[in-house]
Formats: C-alpha cells, structure tokens, sequence
C-alpha cells in the first residue's frame, strides 16, 4: 500500500460535509479550504471515496504542489515530479481541466500545452522512447493555479460524483445529487422519520434520502476513470464494492414522498427512482403546494423551489413561497429545509428561519434556510433500529 494525498472538490458550503464523510471512512484529513477538502488514503481508498463520498464532486490523486510565476519554471517543476509511478507508457494523459485564480500565468490554454510537455518529456526519460501513442486508459490531468501556487493532479473519477447513473431524466433547473445529499445531511433526519419534498421535480431530493436511508452507497452503479488503472488494480474494487454493498440496509420499512404539480416531472421522478433502485421506498403524487398536509407529526420538508432568476417568473415565484409559508405554517410540528438565491424569501414566507447556510447550487449562489420544528418524544431503545 502507498500513502497518497487524494483532494475532493466540492461546492463551497459543503467542506464540513465531506470532511466528516471522509473521516467516516476512516482516513486522515490532510486539509480542508474553500471548495476542498485534501486527505490521506491508499489504492483502496481512491475507490472507497469514490463509491462511498454522498457529497463530494470528484477523487483528485494530487502529484504535486509548487510556486511558478514563469512557464519555465511551471514547466521545470513540473516536469520533476514522478509522473511515470501512475502513468503507463501506453496511457491517453491529456490536461483535461486547467484553472487560474489571480496568477501571473493566466492563460490556461497556454497552460495546459507547457504541462503536457513537461509531463511527455519526464515520460520519455522514464520509458525510453520518443513518442506515445496513447491508445491506453485514460488519465486525465488536472491543473489549478491560485495565487501563483499551482497544485497538479490526475482524475481518479471521470465523470462528476454527482452523475451518479440513475438521472437519466431530469426538468429544467434540477439540483445536483451532491447538493441534494447535503440538504438531506444538514437536517437530523432519520431514515424512520417522515420526509417529503413538496417540489420534487425529478426526484433527486427524495431519490438521495432514500439512497442514505438504505445506506446505499451513491456510486455504487457507475463506473470510474481509475477503475483500470494498473497500480490500483480491479481487486481493490471489488473490495469496495462488497464492503459497501455488505452494509446495505434494503429490508428497511419506510415510505419518503415526493409531491410535485407537473404530472411529466412525475413520470420522470419515477423512473429515476426505479433506476436508484429505491422506486419501493418513495411515493410520488400529484399535488400542488397548497394542498400541502399531513397527519404525521415531527417530519422534515427539503426542497428546491424554483429561484425566480427571470424577471419574467418573479412574481410567480413570489407568490409561490407566500403559498408556501402558508402550506408548511400547517405542519407545526415539522421543520423545513429551502434552498433559494432570492434575497426576500424570509420576508415573503412569513417568518425568519432558525438557520440560514450559504450554498452554491452550480454557479448560482444560494441560502439554505431552515426552520426547525419541536423535537419527538423519545423513543424506547426497542424502536430505534439503527
């Protein structure tokens, strides 16, 4: 086993997240900032987090870290990091992605060509040749410069964490699945608790619950770029795929509901949730938030309404959460979780939330307000199936 240092980025709000997910899983964390979190791990590690992290973007192998202010030096540093440890001489390395924040380089297309030569050239010292084909796996090299400090990476994810495989169909505007599992972590919701989202459009809201109420691992379906990566190995996994699916609670009893007033929104939450896996543990209806009720008590409401980012919608939207704070002002003994970017949205539900978390949803930047209802009753330790 080999100590690497592997980064997750995420949406910033969400660092204490996946640091907790992170050191849940057993690995040490190296250091947390705005949008990352960096920890140790092994081989087996690069697939666990992968697999097993509800809220990080993606699994970055990190080489290396340096200052540069000039592409000779960006070039020099980089060419003296061992890159022939993780890439193959027959491998496809392209530079995939390359940021730059308030650095002197800044062109991130002249960038990307100053690294992929230096990594070619350590290549060519490392394997004894002049030229590579790259007709191999995929390892795809990222590069983020901030402040003159550039960090160099390879991709141990490919596809984002939160395509998690069963979103084929989604409505305008969806939320992400790792914002939608943030939402659902930032309440103290229990799997034998009542929930619903009373806007479910496609369903991630509800989809992701049920995946945690399951302990359904979130990438447990997809596939990820370091999957044939040589030094890793397909033992390590298949390792972690039978750790998460042993830990699996499928045989548990409970119903989150889903409500939504478009009826193709509907259908499309339906097959999502049938392609999660967890269409038996979900009930979708139509219902328009007015109709908004329940004979439950002490449930929880996350949702993603619609924002009002056009002109055009603001008064709808508007009048929207009026509705709402009068809908959810029934269920006095249920507390609320609502994601919005509009600036008036307390004043129009008609009350101050109890916690406000700034979040980004993709580019846009948002509050979680929340509003938190009376605490049940306690249960005896005979009705707690943990």
């Amino acid at each position: 086993m080999t100590k690497l240092l592997l980064t997750t980025p995420c949406n910033f709000g969400l660092e204490a997240i996946v640091n907790r997910e992170i050191t849940n899983l057993g690995y040490e964390i190296a250091k947390t900032i705005d949008g990352r979190v960096d920890f140790y791990g092994d081989e087996l590690a690069i697939a666990r987090s992968n697999i097993g992290l509800r809220t990080a973007e993606r699994v970055l192998l990190k080489v290396g870290e340096f200052e540069a202010v000039t592409f000779e030096q960006l070039y020099e540093k980089t060419k003296a990091f061992a890159w022939g440890d993780f890439i193959p001489v027959d491998a496809e390395f392209p530079v995939a992605r390359a940021h730059s924040l308030k650095s002197t380089l800044y062109s991130t297309p002249d960038i990307q060509a100053i690294v992929k030569k230096a990594v070619v050239e350590k290549l060519k010292i490392k394997y004894k040749q002049d030229w590579f084909a790259e007709t191999g796996v995929r390892y795809p090299i990222h590069v983020f410069a901030n402040k003159d400090i550039f960090n160099l990476y390879i991709d141990t994810s490919g596809d984002n964490l939160h395509k998690r495989g069963y979103r084929q169909n989604s409505n305008l505007a969806p939320i992400k699945e790792t914002l939608a599992a943030a939402m659902v972590d930032l309440t103290p919701w229990h799997w034998d608790r009542f929930l619903i989202d009373p806007m479910c459009g496609s369903g991630t809201i509800v989809i992701e619950a049920a995946l945690k109420g399951l302990n359904i691992a979130p990438g447990i379906n997809r596939s990820f770029a370091a999957e044939q990566w040589g030094f890793i190995g397909k033992g390590k996994w298949d390792t972690a795929r039978e750790e998460f699916k042993s830990q699996e609670k499928r045989d548990r009893q409970f119903l989150v509901q889903g409500y939504d007033i478009d009826p193709h929104a509907l259908n499309n939450a339906r097959q999502n949730a049938q392609l999660a896996g967890v269409e038996k543990h979900i009930h979708f209806q139509q219902r328009d938030i007015r109709d908004l009720q329940s004979s439950d008590k002490y449930g929880f409401i996350v949702t993603n309404p619609p924002y009002g980012e056009r002109l055009e919608d603001k008064k709808s939207v508007e009048l929207l959460y009026k509705e709402m704070g009068v809908a959810m002002g029934r269920l006095d003994t249920w507390s609320y979780s609502i994601i919005t970017s509009h600036p008036d949205f307390e004043k129009l539900f008609g009350r101050k939330a109890d916690k406000r978390r700034k979040l980004y949803n993709g580019m846009i930047k948002t509050t979680l307000f929340q509003y938190l209802g009376p605490k049940p009753p306690k249960r005896v330790p005979e009705e707690i199936n943990k």
